[in-house]
């Protein structure tokens, strides 16, 4: 099964991006390579500029402070495991308490590097990080691996309260929804969105129906073409009949 998801607020969306870019830094940091530790470096700076937002910080925290709430309202039901309502309840506890901690705007001690900031700039150009451009980058990448990683995992740490915290959002998030059993006649789907108020939704389907989905919403309705991937023309809406799983989330 393969399994899309489509955002349905700029604030999810945020997330998404940050969890995708976490996740590339954590892949690539754990690689001896020169090559994977520069893709590293490469997604660190583009956590930095997703996560740039002065309110990201405060936004987490009230979200999960919501949702430790809500949370504290099943104390004493006997229908829920009491360990598990403590370790959830624990590890929001952390992550609140680990973000209000952070100081300052997200990533500022990486942008007060001249040599990092450096690297970022070059980034941006196609090519521009060759070792004749950037000699002492050209030294970094050439040093023990044990020695970048180090300097990788010094360079994340800071933000890791940021990565703890929105893990546990959209965990929360992805696991609020009800898997429903969709056909999607000759490719398409569309259902209105009256009296649903999702923030995301998932589409899973088999790989070996070949086909993916193009999602589009707004508040009135939410519509998916099943389209044949083509990386040579222009994709063509699936002739047959698609079965999918569709769920809806919302916190």
């Amino acid at each position: 099964m393969i399994t899309y998801e489509y955002p349905l607020s700029e604030r999810i969306r945020t997330l998404l991006r940050l969890e995708d870019l976490f996740d590339k830094v954590q892949h690539f940091s754990l690689s001896d390579g020169a090559y994977e530790h520069h893709a590293a470096l490469l997604a660190l700076f583009e956590i930095l500029d997703v996560a740039g937002r002065a309110d990201l910080k405060v936004d987490l925290v009230q979200e999960l402070e919501r949702q430790r709430q809500i949370l504290l309202a099943f104390r004493d039901n006997p229908q829920i495991s009491e360990e598990a309502l403590s370790g959830a309840l624990y590890e929001i506890e952390h992550a609140s308490s680990a973000l209000l901690t952070m100081a300052g705007r997200v990533g500022q001690y990486l942008r007060e590097s001249e040599w990092l900031m450096a690297i970022r700039s070059r980034a941006g150009i196609p090519g521009g990080v060759c070792e004749f451009d950037l000699p002492s980058y050209h030294y970094w990448l050439n040093r023990d691996a044990d020695k970048r990683q180090h300097d990788i995992h010094g360079w994340l740490a800071p933000m890791l309260p940021i990565r703890d915290g929105l893990t546990i959002i959209l965990r929360l998030l992805r696991d609020s929804g009800r898997v429903e059993n969709q056909v999607a006649k000759r490719g398409g789907y569309q259902i209105m969105m009256t009296g649903r108020h999702a923030q995301l939704v998932r589409v899973r389907l088999e790989r070996e129906a070949g086909v993916l989905p193009e999602i589009s919403a707004n508040k009135y309705a939410f519509n998916i073409r099943f389209v044949t991937p083509d990386l040579t023309a222009r994709a063509r809406l699936a002739e047959t009949d698609i079965p999918f799983e569709l769920t809806f989330c919302s916190l």
